[in-house]
């Protein structure tokens, strides 16, 4: 897996709230239901992203969360790093403790160059870029088909 099951609900979490009205809150039950996402283990992982800037909440009749930054300003990696630390990938593929540019295992230079095109890609690609994506393929599923 390239990033651990915490990254991707905090993914799938953070697409739900963009999809919200600007300054808009939403529960985190709503989230945990609508994402498919375990309630109380969202709870932690919300809690986590609120603590590190991702996420504002407000408590009381119409709190729960929002984006404390625009969606487009949060890359995926960004993301992945905060849950899954700033090394993720920086670690062996093959899980050889001693592995490095200068002792590599061998699957060392094909896990460096496919790490570099996996970087690329989380860091290119927002939570406004997954969010959009997500949008049209709900609209494409929700078209009637033709016979």
């Amino acid at each position: 897996m390239i990033y651990s099951r915490s990254a991707e609900y905090a993914l799938r979490a953070l697409v739900h709230i963009a999809t919200l009205p600007p300054g808009e809150f939403t529960m985190a039950k709503t989230i945990a239901s609508d994402a498919n996402i375990p309630a109380p283990f969202l709870a932690k992982l919300l809690q986590d992203l609120t603590r590190d800037g991702f996420l504002k909440s407000n408590k009381g009749p119409g709190g729960g969360f929002r984006l404390s930054l625009p969606a487009e300003d949060l890359s995926m990696l960004r993301i992945v790093e905060a849950v899954d630390g700033p090394n993720r990938f920086d670690r062996c593929i093959g899980g050889a403790p001693e592995c490095n540019d200068r002792a590599a295992c061998g699957m060392h230079d094909s896990w460096k160059a496919l790490r570099s095109r996996i970087i690329e890609y989380l860091g290119g690609t927002s939570i406004a870029d997954l969010a959009k994506a997500l949008g049209e393929k709900r609209k494409l599923l929700a078209r009637p088909r033709r016979k």
